[in-house]
């Protein structure tokens, strides 16, 4: 269950990559720690912080890795163990909202472990925003499995890179891409459906009649069967965007919402709160 995030903490999106055990009983080990504080009002960056962990065996580390700028034995023999890094880690995290991918079933759980380990208390959050259940319950299927690198794909941000730091900024990223759909999705509707006239016709079955009713009260006209329907301007909100296209449609609804009737105001308000969406 997600813990509710205290409004005046900061925010740190963190990200660990690990050894991947090949057997049952073998222990993860953290090979990289990378976070980012940001403003929670505004989601500036802060402070960033980034760091290579030598695990305390370094056999289960593999020579060569199957990804991309994946990290190998090689990569982190020389780095620091995890007791030399730990004051750093504990004070990015202790007493901060704690935000990432699937972080509450894995990251937060190897992070106790790797504190356990040297015989100390974790870092506690005083809040925890996950993601991965935020996104799958708000933004629902349409991007796949909703891991990070079919999420990346969805809004044509690039590859995974599977190091920390790197993770961590296409995670706010794609927060940032969701915010923005969900609030189109939520509030383009309310706006084009009262200043539609003189715009192209996009309707919706839920609300067509409910909107030609209206259309007629006002402008207090009968129609015939036979006339065709008035036109109004709707988008429906289940249907998903285009892989890749979502900067288009973006820049389009912004340029309708230039040319409504006196809502110029509204382009700048949801640029700027824009992340309020998830919320």
């Amino acid at each position: 269950m997600e813990m509710i995030p205290n409004s005046t903490a900061e925010i740190v999106f963190f990200d660990l990559e690990t050894t991947v055990p090949n057997q049952t009983g073998r222990r993860f080990w953290v090979l990289e720690f990378g976070a980012i504080i940001v403003c929670p009002q505004k989601l500036v960056e802060l402070k960033s912080y980034c760091t290579l962990i030598r695990p305390g065996d370094l056999s289960m580390v593999s020579l060569k890795s199957g990804r991309s700028d994946g990290i190998t034995r090689e990569t982190v023999a020389d780095a620091p163990m995890f007791e030399d890094v730990a004051d750093c880690i504990f004070d990015i995290l202790d007493g901060r909202v704690w935000a990432g991918h699937n972080i509450q079933r894995f990251d937060s759980v190897r992070i106790k472990e790797a504190f356990a380990d040297i015989g100390r208390p974790p870092p506690v959050p005083v809040g925890m925003i996950d993601s991965l259940g935020v996104l799958s319950q708000k933004f629902g299927k349409r991007a796949g499995n909703m891991k990070m690198a079919s999420l990346a794909d969805y809004f044509g941000l690039g590859q995974q890179k599977h190091r920390s730091l790197a993770d961590v900024r296409m995670n706010l990223e794609v927060l940032k891409h969701c915010a923005t759909v969900l609030f189109l999705e939520s509030m383009l509707p309310n706006l084009l459906i009262s200043s539609s006239r003189g715009f192209p016709t996009v309707t919706t079955r839920s609300r067509s009649s409910n909107n030609i009713k209206l259309l007629n009260k006002n402008e207090g006209e009968t129609r015939s069967r036979k006339s065709p329907p008035p036109t109004f301007l709707g988008i429906q909100r289940t249907v998903p965007y285009a892989k890749g296209r979502l900067r288009k449609v973006t820049e389009r609804m912004t340029d309708v919402l230039c040319k409504t009737q006196g809502k110029q105001h509204i382009v700048s308000n949801f640029l700027k709160y824009s992340h309020l969406a998830l919320k």
